[in-house]
């Protein structure tokens, strides 16, 4: 999962860029970028790290021209390492930079075809980067012996859209030439225009979510359709085009119930709202089947558990509480490559107040249970200081099987709810009772805001995967490629930061500032 950001602007856009990337930070803690484009020059820098941590003032300056691109990256494909920070780069046929937020899942094929048919460089493990040399190569076809124009950027997508399978939203810069954006033909990741009328003319911006657009002063315009492409040129002309022949919205279920901020709106849908309807579906389900329970009080698991739990109170008209303080300066532990790591930091993100908890019976709803660290740690903490029974209701299903479009949720080994019951499940987190919310009734809380959405992927939930090309093969590869164990190893052939700032960027009209 990623965040990504363009912009074409009337003014330098590295302070919008860099205010962007801050809002979707939840999205990506592993590395951040930011590629300007001012005339024929790129300029670019990026590293491992937090945004806060990886700009300073003098890579800002450094940063020059009214339109760009930017990136914040959590990895599911490839490694931790550095040089696999975006965006990337390549200089042939023209200059062009990419951003991509998803997951492809037939890299590996695309990798060979690069190397044997389309005699292109794959330097390091990141899908992101087979996807930026497959759109250079078909932008080449189409525009071979002519000047480059949006009809050739479009066919190109066209090309991508057949070769490349998964879920993918991507913004990309032309040098000299405009910003790119499109959308699997399946809709799975998130990507919405957003416009900004200036005293200069218009601004246009495409970001993961509109919380971004909201935060930086655009109006939301509208979604990126499934298998659509929007150009904007360098003068802030708009161009857009279906580029694929059997789109369909199938978003990403798990971008309301966890990823996403709650003020954005993704497919004209409210992630709050969205959470608002979660608890009162999952307060109906327990009246139903816990009629004998005494619960005294809910409290949230926080954060992105409060509008849901807030709904399950008022519902079952219980006191709603706040029960744990939270350490802002601690990552989503839900994203932290390593167990160890994971444990660790739930620990020193939150700490009870214990009269919330002393003597009462006390739900606790969190939004999903993955690998269950959390939850078994908060249930321990709940009865350290002084719960007298500890309830754990769950506002979405039991997750069950791995995402393979973008999401780290890489072995079934590390899944709780994989080949457990629910009182198996209950056991393990260690407490008094467990509830979980219906897929159908996630999916109904859903629709309800946007009926116009027919299907979605909720492959993490019921195993089926939206674009027909996983098979048990695939998942056992990816389990051993991505599990604990080998997630942020150094790639083979992968060059280092430190090596990037050596190569002679001035030759390919890029900068990498210091």
């Amino acid at each position: 999962m990623c965040g990504i950001i363009g912009i074409v602007g009337k003014n330098p856009v590295n302070q919008l860029l860099y205010d962007g990337l801050l809002v979707l930070q939840h999205r990506g803690q592993d590395a951040a970028g930011i590629v300007t484009c001012d005339g024929n020059t790129f300029f670019m820098h990026k590293n491992n790290g937090l945004v806060k941590d990886v700009f300073q003032t003098r890579h800002m300056r450094n940063l020059t021209g009214n339109a760009g691109i930017a990136h914040v990256r959590y990895p599911t494909a490839g490694s931790s390492n550095a040089a696999e920070a975006q965006p990337f780069y390549v200089n042939s046929p023209f200059g062009i930079v990419l951003g991509h937020n998803g997951n492809l899942t037939n890299s590996e094929q695309l990798k060979s075809e690069m190397f044997r048919q389309d005699l292109r460089h794959i330097n390091t493990n990141s899908d992101s980067e087979v996807l930026l040399n497959v759109l250079a190569h078909e932008i080449e076809k189409t525009s071979r012996n002519a000047v480059l124009n949006t009809d050739m950027v479009f066919d190109a997508v066209a090309a991508v859209h057949k070769r490349c399978k998964g879920a993918y939203g991507v913004v990309a810069m032309i040098a000299n030439f405009g910003l790119l954006a499109f959308r699997d033909p399946n809709g799975i990741r998130p990507l919405v225009i957003g416009k900004s009328e200036t005293d200069k003319g218009t601004e246009y911006i495409v970001a993961s979510e509109s919380v971004a657009l909201d935060v930086l002063g655009f109006q939301i315009v509208r979604d990126v359709e499934p298998g659509e492409a929007v150009f904007i040129d360098m003068e802030g002309n708009f161009y857009s085009r279906q580029c694929a022949e059997d789109a369909k919205l199938n978003p990403c279920i798990f971008e309301y119930v966890y990823l996403a901020r709650p003020d954005s709106v993704i497919d004209g849908v409210s992630v709050y709202q969205t959470r608002l309807d979660m608890g009162k579906s999952l307060a109906d389900k327990i009246k139903r089947e816990w009629p004998d329970k005494q619960i005294d009080v809910v409290i949230p698991i926080p954060d992105t558990s409060r509008p849901s739990a807030l709904q399950v109170g008022l519902a079952l008209g219980l006191d709603y509480r706040e029960g744990f303080i939270k350490n802002r300066y601690i990552g989503r532990t839900f994203i932290m490559p390593g167990q160890a790591l994971r444990k660790k930091s739930v620990r020193q993100k939150l700490n009870p107040i214990g009269i919330e908890f002393k003597g009462k019976n006390v739900l606790l709803v969190d939004d999903s249970i993955v690998r269950g660290t959390t939850s078994q740690q908060i249930v321990q903490m709940a009865r350290d200081a002084g719960a007298n029974k500890v309830y754990f209701a769950s506002a979405a299903p039991p997750v069950r099987f791995p995402n393979v479009y973008g999401i780290d949720m890489p072995s079934r080994d590390e899944l709780l709810a994989t080949g457990r019951s629910d009182e198996e499940i209950c056991k393990e987190i260690g407490a008094d009772a467990l509830i979980y919310q219906d897929l159908d009734a996630l999916i109904a809380d859903v629709k309800f805001r946007n009926p116009n959405i027919k299907d979605f992927d909720c492959s993490c939930f019921d195993g089926k995967y939206v674009t027909g090309d996983i098979t048990e093969a695939y998942l056992a590869k990816i389990e051993s490629a991505r599990a604990d164990g080998k997630k942020g190893q150094k790639p083979a052939n992968s060059i280092t930061q430190l090596d990037l700032n050596l190569i002679n960027f001035n030759e390919l009209q890029v900068e990498e500032s210091a």
